[in-house]
């Protein structure tokens, strides 16, 4: 007897996956691919090269300066102190005004003096009772004659002493010393006063020039009629101009600095007292090459050509604030890393950022 039989039901085929890989939990999975990523994005970074900024080789007009401050000061002034101490007691409040030489500008207070003056001359009519006394004993045969000559020494001691006082009593009086305009004056009436103090400032108000230190290594440059460009906070951004006058001849050896006076025209805006920057022009070439000056690394530029920088030997001349002259060793319109960095080697593959002018 045959018997049926029912086929089985399907059963859905499934495919084990290996044990290793089963128990390898998928957020592994994940950090592994993460992290080659991450890897993948830190070489295209550092790939990728250095940030720098660009500046071409330019043509211009190269200038050698020499940096020096001061200020400005009439060429032809003077000023007025006290030779005694005392107590200010008269003043003219003519300052911005004209005198003559010998006009009285200031009177100190001379009372005192003024009483030893007639104390003086008091001894003066005794003494010359006393010689004249003297003189006719001696001539009776009544005295010596030492006696005599006696009398006649203190009569011109008293005499000296009273030139000396009224000399003196000059100093009590302050006088102008030349013809002028009055610059400035100081002190109030009442004020008491030393000798040596500044009290007025008389002068030619033009010509000026300024008065300007160097130091002592940059005065080898410097000389008569070269061109100086000044420049001072109270006309900002404006260029003036002056001309070497005076160098002197002796410096100062604590500061190490030399006094360099610059002539200024009739026209200048410059007042009297003013604080000035001048840039000496030492030296100056037109049509020239030119490259920032921070262009320059080890007596070298860092030329830039298809991504790269490569470092170029090159001839330097004159070294201005801003810009460097290239003799030899770049060609106009070139590009170049400006700064320049030593950070960079050569041929290295950079970023560029911006030009710069």
């Amino acid at each position: 007897m045959k018997m049926e039989t029912k086929p089985a039901a399907p059963v859905a085929a499934t495919e084990e996956l290996p044990p290793e890989v089963s128990r390898f939990p998928r957020w592994k999975v994940l950090g592994a691919l993460l992290l080659v990523v991450a890897a993948a994005a830190v070489a295209w970074w550092y790939m990728r090269g250095p940030a720098i900024t660009l500046a071409k080789v330019t043509r211009g007009a190269a200038a050698e300066i020499v940096y020096a401050t001061g200020s400005v000061e009439p060429e032809t002034w003077s000023r007025l102190t006290p030779l005694v101490r005392g107590r200010l007691v008269e003043r003219c409040r003519c300052e911005g005004k004209e005198v003559k030489a010998g006009e009285r500008l200031a009177r100190l207070d001379d009372r005192e003096a003024q009483a030893t003056l007639r104390d003086l001359r008091a001894l003066e009519s005794f003494a010359l009772q006393e010689s004249e006394r003297q003189t006719q004993l001696f001539a009776r045969g009544a005295t010596t004659a030492q006696s005599q000559q006696k009398a006649e020494s203190e009569l011109a001691r008293i005499k000296a002493q009273i030139s000396a006082q009224v000399e003196r009593l000059r100093y009590y009086e302050l006088l102008a010393p030349m013809d002028g305009t009055v610059l400035r004056e100081d002190g109030e009436v009442g004020d008491m006063v030393e000798p040596g103090t500044i009290l007025y400032r008389i002068g030619l108000e033009r010509p000026l020039w300024v008065v300007a230190e160097v130091n002592e290594e940059d005065l080898p440059r410097i000389k008569v009629g070269q061109k100086a460009l000044l420049r001072t906070d109270a006309f900002a951004g404006r260029t003036l101009t002056g001309t070497v006058k005076q160098i002197t001849p002796a410096g100062d050896p604590v500061a190490k600095t030399f006094r360099v006076r610059i002539g200024l025209p009739d026209d200048t805006p410059l007042h009297i007292g003013m604080s000035v920057e001048a840039n000496v022009v030492t030296r100056e070439k037109t049509d020239t090459l030119l490259v920032p000056s921070n262009a320059v690394i080890d007596d070298g530029l860092l030329a830039y050509k298809d991504g790269q920088l490569s470092f170029r030997k090159v001839q330097t001349g004159i070294k201005g604030t801003n810009r460097v002259e290239i003799l030899s060793g770049a060609e106009e319109g070139e590009l170049v890393a400006s700064p320049a960095t030593t950070n960079i080697r050569n041929r290295t593959r950079v970023r560029v950022t911006d030009m710069v002018e």
